[in-house]
């Protein structure tokens, strides 16, 4: 097993020279993204072929349930390997399960970025002894499954931007006409970003992340990570968070004023993130989820209907996939969970009955969707 160390500068480079370079991988698989989860311990591995050449990579964070003496490996969107060559992810697969003996791991869940149609890999992984049910629903899988991606090689700025529906285009223009200012921020902008994110999840009603998380995004993630801002006269508009990495530019975290939506800034915002990555020859341009995309009726439709107007396509991964180590202690680790579960629903029953008795307050409720992600992040992600 090559396993590598953190703090040896020739480890990190040419674990990061494969990886970035992949077009199988994604921000979450560099060994940056594990700085950003200090709740978690972090391993990442390489294994290469009998010539030495790097053939698989995986980065594992790693979440310890003292009580019970063991842990859960979490490979967020890995591991990273050719989905043609079997050899090289039973190579991978080999070292983590060596791995995971060490952790006395009762389970590891996998997300690699396959796509729902590549039915032969989704059935190799099944062979190797992996759990996978298809067609999850909606936040039930800590990764969205369905996401809106612009496909951006062998195609111009101005192509790309013909593309977009008439009234996107009028609407970037406008914007910038109306003097709405989109620029590139440090953390000093921040602050505004993160009123903007609770002003936000209060409209939409979801729960939102600190300063410290965004924090930690910006100072890991590096060049890689950026901050973008539009302001009217002083006043912050809207915000994102975006990431650049392995060919992909994503669209990760987003937050709007309910002040001077009349201004379009979100669709200026859009359009300068998407001109950052055709500057970087980015091959994609992840607006990231689409819950619910095709429910019309349902609250977050409009997310979809807004990305839709930028000409993308819905692009849906297979999903997760878990190999079980120590079924009785998942078997444990599981029952835990459904006791929070029951406590959780009896709880999100309160909020739903209290906002419904003061749907006039300014005070939003977090939706019964957001917090069953909520819940399904808290045992496998968040912090």
């Amino acid at each position: 097993m090559s396993r590598v160390d953190f703090l040896n500068p020739s480890d990190w480079q040419e674990y990061e020279s494969y990886v970035s370079a992949h077009k199988n991988a994604c921000f979450m698989q560099s060994l940056q993204w594990a700085a950003v989860k200090p709740g978690w311990e972090k391993e990442a591995i390489l294994t290469r072929n009998d010539d030495g050449k790097i053939i698989a990579a995986a980065l594992i964070l790693i979440k310890k349930v003292p009580l019970l003496g063991t842990s859960l490996f979490y490979l967020p969107h890995g591991p990273v390997w050719d989905f043609a060559d079997q050899s090289a992810f039973s190579a991978i697969m080999q070292e983590i399960t060596l791995l995971a003996k060490e952790y006395k791991t009762y389970q590891c869940l996998i997300d690699p970025l396959i796509f729902e149609e590549n039915k032969e890999v989704v059935h190799y992984l099944k062979t190797c002894g992996f759990h996978f049910k298809p067609d999850a629903k909606e936040l039930r899988t800590v990764q969205p499954r369905n996401n809106y991606m612009l496909f951006l090689e062998g195609r111009s700025k101005e192509e790309i931007f013909a593309s977009f529906h008439s009234k996107w285009r009028y609407n970037i223009r406008l914007a910038g006409k109306k003097g709405v200012e989109c620029r590139v921020c440090g953390k000093e902008a921040l602050g505004d970003f993160c009123c903007l994110m609770k002003e936000t999840g209060r409209r939409d009603g979801f729960a939102v992340r600190g300063r410290i998380y965004f924090e930690r995004m910006l100072d890991n993630l590096g060049e890689h990570c950026r901050l973008y801002m539009c302001y009217y006269n002083g006043i912050a508009l809207s915000g994102a968070i975006t990431t650049q990495y392995a060919g992909k530019t994503c669209y990760v975290y987003g937050a709007s004023s309910n002040e001077y939506r009349n201004l379009m800034p979100n669709y200026l915002m859009q359009w300068e993130m998407i001109c950052w990555a055709i500057e970087n020859n980015c091959d994609i341009y992840d607006f990231q989820g689409i819950p619910f995309y095709q429910d019309e009726k349902h609250p977050n439709y409009g997310v979809y209907r807004f990305k839709k107007g930028f000409n993308g396509k819905v692009m849906t991964y297979a999903g997760e996939f878990h190999r079980t180590y120590r079924p009785i202690l998942s078997a444990a680790v599981s029952l835990g969970i459904q006791l929070k579960w029951l406590k959780a629903a009896a709880r999100r029953h309160w909020l739903v009955s209290t906002r419904n008795k003061k749907r006039n307050s300014l005070e939003a409720v977090p939706t019964e969707s957001t917090q069953e992600q909520t819940l399904l992040s808290e045992h496998r992600m968040q912090n």
